[in-house]
């Protein structure tokens, strides 16, 4: 019996996105262990990386990033297809559906702060959302949008203002790392 085996190139583009989603993954793992005062109230900090990718790279590898960090998160934290998963991945698939539209928006008035603070709301509105269909089948979840709203509003500014300040960095030395790691393979 011969065994076959299938090859697939790992371009320095897959190198890049398993990067960012690994440091994504890393800070969705360290905020799952801070406490919070109501569930669902947490700073995003993984949106930090993923709008830096977004103003980088595209939608396309920001889109990757996000949902591997989703995907990925859910199982280091032990709660793939749990609840969590799926209000977390409608947060990411609504956030990521905003930062797609918010690119054609005027770069000189919209930036990394204001698309944070949109893809926060859009995350908080995509969670509420899947709650009320199907976790809360009550109007009462509603009552929750004030406090969910500044708490999106808040941490959104706040993720911006940080990938603001990571894309006025020059792009590193370690984004050449995977081709030097390549030469030396």
């Amino acid at each position: 019996m011969t065994r076959s085996t299938i090859e697939l190139p790992v371009t320095a583009d897959d190198y890049r996105i398993a990067r960012y989603a690994a440091a994504a993954i890393a800070l969705s793992v360290a905020e799952a262990a801070l406490p919070t005062p109501l569930p669902g109230i947490k700073p995003g900090l993984a949106n930090i990386i993923v709008l830096v990718v977004l103003a980088r790279y595209g939608w396309r590898d920001a889109a990757w990033v996000s949902l591997l960090r989703v995907v990925a998160g859910s199982l280091v934290i032990g709660q793939f297809l749990a609840p969590g998963f799926f209000l977390a991945l409608s947060g990411a698939v609504c956030s990521l559906a905003v930062l797609a539209l918010a690119q054609h928006l005027p770069p000189r008035f919209f930036g990394p702060v204001s698309a944070s603070v949109l893809a926060a709301f859009a995350h908080i509105g995509g969670q509420i959302l899947l709650a009320r269909v199907w976790l809360v089948p009550h109007d009462g979840v509603f009552y929750l949008l004030p406090l969910f709203a500044t708490a999106a509003l808040a941490f959104g500014a706040i993720n911006g203002l940080v990938a603001a300040r990571l894309l006025a960095i020059p792009v590193s030395i370690a984004e050449a790392a995977p081709a030097a790691m390549k030469g030396a393979a």
